[in-house]
């Protein structure tokens, strides 16, 4: 018989995901059933300091603890009950980054995130010995950068590991990675499901000269597939996630995984010929191949689901937060004029009316670019709206313009996959805030993409329920389903999925801006090297 919520709370039935955002750590409690019955959340923001994005230790675990509080006070409010055992635990985190530590266990230097992109010559050094793409986020590309840089902390790594893997480790004492995380780390072997050996060895061989104590096998956490024992939660570890002390120690964590990884089991998108798509601070779109690409492309990472499938990835440093801040002038004028606001009708409303403007946006056009952006050639960014005096500058126009630049960088990589390697794809699935407002984000990414987009009804739930799903599969799964089989039968089966066709016009129109885009980002570069 199915348990109601509260029992299942009440007798550590429940699984716990949590997963560290780029703006907000959210935590998500799950019944046998895999449906989502409490949650909680963070708010965060990352620190340029010493011209590096960061993030603190400090911020890591007081964001922790206050999501995790924020989950119990829900708990409490909906069951009147208590969290005291867990049935399983799952770390999730935005992927790749820099986090080095030495033996006394302590950071060497502030966490190196995602977004910077300060790798370049690392990054190309190691992409020409490998023969492969190795991005500027990569963690191999920030280690071998620290040591062009010749910094004085690499010689005393005894950890390398990413911000999952971190917080994993501090809970269960095992130093481990889901492997489509380690895959962000270092490229991963398909057949072997770890990093990849020939890669280690050119690795070692290039650094030998510098007389370093460790090798990089030793310095990297294990790589596990989905499913795989990670640990258990430890007394100490309980103590970190809840300072209330009711969380009780000895619930298995599943491998630690990177939010693509999570967002691909959150659409059900882990098969070949299956992709998704995610939209918020960042983007990235998550393609699982048939086979290897014919050759490498600097704009497209190759990393694995968490079951180890080859994965073609498109990452953008930036989508929203351009697009996000003029909604927010938008508000600032409502409320100059006195007019309540609510911020869910105001995206609605822009949104939508962002539809009925010209598939070409008038000829306008916007760079969205807070940070650098390695597919479009920038190490740095400077928001821009561009437009000549002819242009149809209407709030139709200039809102689309918006949403296309949004995705305009996705659509850029990804047309190299479809258009030059042929790469053909069943069912790509759209999550993340770009898609709240329904049907609006889903139509921009068809004509972009010129392929049908499905969205879920669970879309909103993301990565922090889908590494509860990663959770629930370690101990929920007594037939030994693949993972593929597993979300398709206990997760996903009888969903309501919503689907948008691309329209002609406007992919012909997102084809016209793309043309203005790319050979208006020269403007980018310059504004790059004018305003400082």
């Amino acid at each position: 018989m199915e348990l109601d919520a509260k029992s299942t709370i009440a007798q550590g039935r429940a699984v716990l995901g949590i997963e560290f955002g780029s703006t907000r750590i959210k935590a998500v409690l799950t019944d046998e059933m895999n449906r989502p019955i409490a949650q909680g959340a963070h708010e965060w923001e990352n620190q340029l300091a010493d011209g590096l994005w960061t993030y603190s230790t400090e911020a890591i675990w007081y964001g922790l603890q206050d999501c995790y509080a924020a989950l119990r006070a829900n708990v409490r409010e909906l069951y009147d009950v208590e969290i005291e055992h867990l049935a399983a635990i799952g770390i999730s985190a935005m992927m790749h980054g820099y986090m080095p530590f030495g033996a006394d266990g302590r950071i060497l230097v502030p966490f190196r995130t995602w977004r910077n992109t300060n790798t370049g010559a690392a990054a190309a050094e190691l992409s020409e010995l490998f023969c492969y793409n190795i991005p500027l986020r990569w963690s191999i590309s920030h280690l071998y950068q620290a040591i062009l840089n010749g910094e004085p902390h690499v010689k005393d790594i005894d950890f390398l590991t990413t911000l999952a893997g971190y917080i994993h480790w501090q809970l269960t004492g095992r130093r481990v990675l889901g492997v489509g995380d380690a895959s962000g780390m270092l490229p991963v072997d398909p057949a072997t499901r770890t990093y990849d050996a020939a890669m280690v060895e050119k690795f070692d061989a290039l650094i030998a000269p510098k007389g370093y104590p460790w090798t990089l096998e030793s310095i990297l956490p294990q790589s596990l597939v989905a499913g795989a024992d990670a640990g258990t939660l430890t007394e100490e570890g309980a103590r970190r996630i809840d300072v209330s002390g009711h969380l009780q120690p000895g619930a298995p964590l599943c491998p630690p995984e990177g939010d693509a990884g999570t967002g691909m089991v959150a659409t059900n998108a882990v098969l070949p010929r299956t992709g998704n798509v995610s939209a918020g601070t960042s983007s990235f779109s998550m393609i699982v191949l048939e086979k290897n690409l014919s050759r490498p492309y600097e704009m497209i990472d190759m990393v694995t689901t968490p079951d180890g499938n080859l994965v073609a990835m498109v990452h953008c440093n930036n989508c929203t937060s351009d697009l996000n801040a003029w909604v927010g002038l938008f508000r600032e004028y409502q409320q100059l004029l006195g007019v309540p606001v609510d911020m869910n009708e105001v995206f609605g409303k822009l949104y939508n009316h962002a539809l009925t403007g010209a598939p070409d946006c008038g000829g306008l056009l916007s760079y969205n670019y807070f940070s650098g952006e390695p597919i479009t050639g920038l190490t740095e960014g400077r928001p821009l709206f561009v437009r000549s005096a002819s242009d149809k500058f209407s709030l139709a126009n200039f809102m689309r313009a918006n949403l296309y630049a949004s995705v305009a960088v996705l659509k850029i990589g990804n047309d190299v996959l479809f258009n030059e390697e042929h790469v053909e794809v069943d069912r790509i699935t759209g999550h993340g805030g770009l898609f709240k407002t329904p049907g609006v984000g889903q139509s921009i990414l068809a004509a972009a993409l010129n392929s049908p987009i499905s969205v879920m009804e669970t879309a909103g739930e993301g990565g922090a329920w889908g590494i509860a799903l990663l959770a629930s599969y370690m101990v929920h799964n007594p037939e030994g389903r693949s993972l593929p089989a597993f979300l398709n039968e206990a997760v996903f089966a009888g969903q309501a999925v919503t689907e948008i066709a691309p329209d002609a016009e406007a992919v012909a129109g997102f084809d016209a801006y793309i043309r203005r885009y790319t050979a208006g980002l020269p403007v980018e570069h310059a504004a790059v090297s004018a305003i400082r």
